[in-house]
């Protein structure tokens, strides 16, 4: 990956905070020209102060319109990744449908509009470009109390293989990256306490939850010309999780 990223331009959605602030700092550090969009106003002002060179844009991904307006004047790119997203937990008796239809419009319907304007202006440009999208392992097997957001990334993992085989002749790689539980400032609060971490800690053959670098080293590797023969993949990036 040594200077591969040095002058491309990278859209990272969702990357005022988590992950995607860990994707938007290491893509800057390696010479990217990042841009970013949330709707975490005052956490993309605090981005920019302290990262000038980082173009930030606010957006809510619910409002459909405005996405696309917002997406498409950002310009063309040569890499994104599909960060945003929300994980709304309920038992799968007691989902709301106002809670489906939420998750369904940030995690699959946002992805698909945002990558339909970014993949066109790659193909309009004769960009060979990368796509990474970030799904969980929670699309790979039951999670308790998470019908909805597991429902979610099961499309977000079918979305890439079609987007694979159907970008891939325009020399376009799309793939999803699926984490275990990540400890993001929020991942820390949420899964500090034994009594929720242990029965999760006890299916990780690793005995660890992972960090955030470990899933950025892992977008990198897929958006960077050393993953250049790999296109529809879905990675775990679980301690071996799924394995068990």
């Amino acid at each position: 990956m040594a200077n591969y990223f040095k002058g491309k331009r990278i859209l990272v959605t969702g990357g005022s905070q988590g992950i995607g602030l860990g994707i938007v700092k290491e893509l800057w550090r390696q010479g990217a020209n990042v841009v970013t969009v949330s709707n975490q106003q005052k956490n993309l002002e605090k981005l920019k102060s302290e990262y000038p060179l980082i173009e930030v844009a606010t957006v809510d991904l619910r409002d459909c319109n405005k996405t696309i307006e917002v997406i498409d004047s950002l310009g063309t790119f040569d890499g994104l990744v599909n960060n945003a997203g929300v994980a709304i937990i309920e038992p799968f008796l007691q989902c709301k449908f106002s809670s489906f239809d939420e998750t369904m419009l940030i995690n699959v319907k946002s992805m698909l509009i945002i990558s339909q304007i970014i993949a066109r202006k790659m193909i309009n440009n004769n960009i060979r470009g990368s796509i990474v999208n970030i799904s969980s392992q929670a699309s790979k097997c039951a999670l308790k109390d998470h019908i909805i957001y597991c429902a979610s990334k099961s499309a977000v993992d079918s979305m890439t293989r079609v987007m694979a085989l159907e970008l891939g002749p325009h020399g376009i790689r799309v793939n999803a990256v699926n984490p275990t539980v990540i400890m993001t400032e929020m991942g820390r609060k949420i899964w500090s306490e034994p009594t929720m971490s242990n029965s999760m800690i006890s299916k990780i053959p690793l005995g660890r939850f992972g960090e955030v670098h470990e899933v950025v080293n892992a977008v990198l590797f897929l958006l960077s010309n050393d993953a250049s023969m790999i296109s529809g993949v879905q990675l775990p990036v679980d301690g071996g999780f799924l394995a068990t």
